[in-house]
């Protein structure tokens, strides 16, 4: 009877997933907190208005893809650094998390952090602007390449492109 009681009591704990992320990655390890800061930051970068966000196009999840897998152990190694440097200076400058603050915080916390990546002079945490960097060109890169950017912000069409047979052609007159 105890262990059944016992078992009951410790069940939930075993089922809970806080603190476990949702993106199952081959080489980075990160916890639950370190994705969803880094699904806020690819937003704020991204940001939803009249067209879709970061999060809607998933340029969240690409961005763990492309690190995971295209990034050698060193660019890994500094990508985790700098989000706990992230992470630790936004805390430090906003006085709460970034997954905490609002969105008006965090844009002017990114400003801030993109304004110091462009500063030759700015090498105080390199990993910090390092890690930015990443998340910031992966989130562009992702959204350029996404299919709605490319069916509905502009139309590619593949090369050579369209066949136009009623283009007027001037004729040239001979003397």
């Amino acid at each position: 009877m105890a262990l059944i009681l016992g078992s009951a009591a410790v069940l939930p704990s075993c089922l809970s997933d806080k603190g476990k992320p949702v993106v199952q990655l081959k080489h980075l390890k990160i916890d639950a907190d370190q994705e969803n800061l880094v699904n806020n930051l690819t937003e704020t970068i991204l940001p939803k208005t009249d067209t879709p966000g970061a999060m809607d196009l998933g340029i969240n999840l690409f961005v763990f893809k492309m690190i995971d897998d295209c990034y050698d152990k060193e660019h890994r190694a500094d990508f985790i650094t700098g989000l706990s440097d992230f992470a630790a200076e936004a805390k430090k400058q906003l006085g709460k998390s970034f997954n905490d603050s609002t969105a008006i915080e965090r844009t002017t916390f990114v400003s801030g952090i993109d304004k110091k990546s462009k500063d030759e002079k700015y090498k105080d945490n390199t990993k910090l602007i390092a890690f930015y960097k990443m998340v910031k060109d992966q989130t562009v890169f992702g959204y350029t390449t996404s299919e709605y950017f490319m069916t509905k912000q502009i139309v590619y069409e593949l090369v050579p492109g369209r066949y136009n047979a009623m283009f007027p052609v001037k004729s040239k007159a001979t003397a």
